[in-house]
């Protein structure tokens, strides 16, 4: 493969080929090096209408092979999705001022429209909620929206109100507590238990060769790497009576960097998968039938990865002051927890 994304020329994205990109197919590899925004198909669309150069010259062909330190240029077309609404969806607030809104997402709720979630999403019920204040740095489908939960993926966000507090609070977000106060905390319900209370997990983060909807851990080297730091700490072990590895565990996972699907895919990783997520756990999901019941009636009946967003905090974007907002477990993942606990006992 090559080298990623290295520079923006207007609606231009700009690439280089490394040596390693020698003799890759053109469709293949700008496919990797546009960070997984961009499907294979709809990259090969785009050569064929003429939205690609190779070395200042259109090309048409995806299959064209590529020769090291050729300039591989992409031009986007606008986007013409259309306008988010307002709609009355209730929000639980935990705080709200001028600059800023924050929010107790329930889990199942998408945070902005995109392909199948044209509407009834965070957005929609931003919009309404907060009418015209809403910042529109983030472009007209993603107003306010500094960074997202998964769908399922229940816990706290912070929203902008206006482009003085969206600056300041990207620039937060981006710096992921470096030089700030800016803290994440998340709670996650696994499969077994690290061999460790605490530890760390450091890796490259990128687009999967095996399934291109979802991410994987990848070699520094794919077009698309990105690093990725996890701290861990584990709660509660669930054991097993018989005095075999925990069965689960409860664990507080601690943001160093924000990559898609990070927490999932760095637990499943060391070998302990979220329970519920179906698309890095799935060949957990048999686990289930080996517990009692009625855990086991709860856990295959738990359909969304259990991962909570427990804490954030942040220096208000106008006052400077360093603001902590926590959320509590919700009922699904404290009746999960507690079942575990009735069915194991904790340590």
């Amino acid at each position: 493969m090559g080298t990623g994304l290295n520079e923006r020329e207007g609606e231009l994205e700009a690439f280089t080929a490394d040596e390693a990109a020698a003799g890759a197919r053109l469709d293949q590899w700008l496919t990797g090096a546009c960070a997984g925004t961009l499907s294979r198909n709809r990259i090969k669309h785009l050569i064929e209408q003429g939205r690609v150069r190779l070395n200042g010259e259109t090309v048409a062909e995806p299959k064209r092979k590529l020769r090291a330190g050729d300039r591989v240029e992409l031009a986007l077309p606008e986007p013409e999705d259309p306008e988010p609404a307002p709609e009355a969806i209730p929000l639980s607030v935990l705080y709200e001022d001028a600059d800023v809104i924050v929010i107790d997402k329930p889990a199942g709720l998408v945070v902005h429209p995109g392909p199948g979630n044209p509407s009834g999403t965070l957005v929609n019920a931003l919009l309404a909620h907060c009418g015209d204040t809403l910042s529109g740095i983030g472009g007209v489908k993603r107003p306010g929206i500094v960074h997202r939960l998964d769908k399922e993926t229940s816990g706290v966000m912070v929203v902008a109100k206006n482009d003085r507090a969206h600056q300041a609070l990207s620039a937060q977000f981006a710096d992921h507590g470096r030089t700030t106060g800016m803290r994440r905390a998340y709670l996650a319900l696994v499969w077994g238990a690290p061999d460790r209370m605490t530890g760390t997990i450091e890796t490259f983060l990128g687009r999967s060769s095996r399934d291109r909807m979802k991410q994987a851990v990848v070699g520094e080297t794919q077009p698309d790497a990105r690093y990725a730091v996890t701290h861990f700490k584990v709660l509660e072990r669930y054991g097993d009576p018989t005095g075999a590895s925990p069965v689960a565990s409860l664990v507080e996972c601690r943001l160093e960097t924000g990559r898609t699907h990070q927490i999932r895919v760095h637990m499943a990783h060391v070998g302990h998968p979220l329970i519920g997520d179906q698309d890095y756990g799935k060949g957990f999901s048999t686990k289930a039938n080996t517990l009692p019941s009625p855990l086991r009636e709860a856990v295959s009946g738990f359909t969304r990865q259990a991962l909570h967003a427990a804490s954030l905090a942040f220096e208000h974007p106008a006052s400077g002051e360093l603001m902590t907002f926590q959320s509590p477990l919700p009922a699904d993942m404290t009746e999960l927890a507690s079942g575990f606990r009735q069915a194991f006992g904790k340590t």
